[in-house]
């Protein structure tokens, strides 16, 4: 319990007001870089600590989500490739945890770069995000890794725009005030050729997170109509 307690308060530090988040919405990736590399030297000093291997996953995830924005894809699969470990670990440490499983899951999908690693990260991905729902059914944010994980996914393979913009509005029914499944129903929408819906979602993510550049980006590209 009191370890939960502990990685609550983590979780919740790392997605709110922190040097992280706003390095991860500014698109800084020098002083990404900077995080995970004091999060891996508290994490090589204490392998045994669960928070601290998930501390250098998520910074290892928000470099990579900010290398996916570049469209440099390469660098993500690195960025990605250097946390899966320290997730994994995480994992091993507390299975019972659903962050720890999301923040896996959402680094397994953010390695793949081609049909090789989508075939070697892909269903481990998509393993992490289901039991990270099961194990964290009113998580949002359990939620939105998921639909992103649909995103991605081909229909023919189980995903498909339909399941992810499914997966981000029940995250919102959960939490309204979610930027990042705002952002990522926007994303879907336009996808699915709602681009007047798109925008609404795109300026309510805003409206909760208005330092985000790539909100800014989406919302400046999709159609007024």
């Amino acid at each position: 319990m009191k370890f939960a307690l502990v990685l609550a308060a983590f979780v919740t530090a790392a997605l709110a007001e922190s040097p992280l988040e706003l390095a991860r919405d500014q698109q800084d990736r020098s002083a990404l870089s900077r995080q995970i590399s004091d999060a891996a030297a508290a994490a090589a000093k204490s392998p045994g600590d669960p928070a601290a291997q998930l501390r250098l996953a998520v910074a290892c995830s928000y470099l990579a989500e900010v290398d996916i924005e570049l469209h440099d894809r390469k660098a993500a699969r690195a960025a990605a490739e250097q946390g899966i470990p320290a997730a994994e670990k995480a994992v091993s440490l507390q299975p019972a945890s659903a962050d720890a499983y999301r923040i896996l899951g959402t680094l397994y999908g953010q390695a793949i770069t081609d049909l090789f690693t989508g075939l070697s990260y892909g269903p481990k991905a998509k393993d992490a995000l289901t039991k990270a729902i099961e194990k964290a059914p009113a998580s949002a944010a359990a939620w939105t890794a998921h639909g992103v994980g649909n995103f991605y996914l081909p229909a023919q393979l189980g995903g498909g725009t339909g399941l992810a913009i499914a997966d981000f509005r029940k995250a919102i029914a959960l939490d309204a005030n979610g930027a990042e499944a705002w952002l990522w129903l926007g994303v879907a929408l336009r996808k699915n050729n709602q681009d007047a819906e798109a925008r609404q979602a795109f300026t309510k993510s805003l409206s909760l997170d208005s330092r985000r550049i790539w909100v800014k980006q989406q919302l400046e590209k999709t159609p007024a109509r």
